[in-house]
């Protein structure tokens, strides 16, 4: 597909803000769980980007936090304007998954 890396840049979005609203976590972190999800393509150079929007949106917010394996660390949290756009997307990819679901069935 020519432009599937901007479907995942949306995709993307909701999916970080559901990892954060499951655990407070960090941007290495997220990396991490994306590719165990099975996100492969999926960099701390896409990732950080996307944190940065969200919180220019206001959807997270961030407090640095000390780490026990060297320097502090930047851990977000979604708020509560994030989550009412998780469950807006949740809503969003539920019906849109049905309709494909349906022509791929066809």
């Amino acid at each position: 597909m020519a432009n599937d890396t901007q479907i995942l840049k949306g995709l993307l979005e909701g999916c970080i803000l559901k990892i954060i609203k499951d655990n407070e976590t960090y941007g290495y972190e997220i990396c991490e769980k994306l590719i165990q999800y099975g996100f492969k393509d999926v960099s701390e150079g896409s990732v950080y980007p996307l944190l940065i929007r969200l919180q220019k949106k206001k959807l997270l917010s961030s407090v640095m936090k000390k780490s026990s394996l060297g320097p502090m660390r930047k851990y977000y949290y979604i708020t509560q304007e994030g989550e009412k756009e998780l469950s807006d997307f949740i809503d969003l990819w539920s019906d849109i998954k049905k309709n494909i679901d349906r022509v791929l069935e066809g």
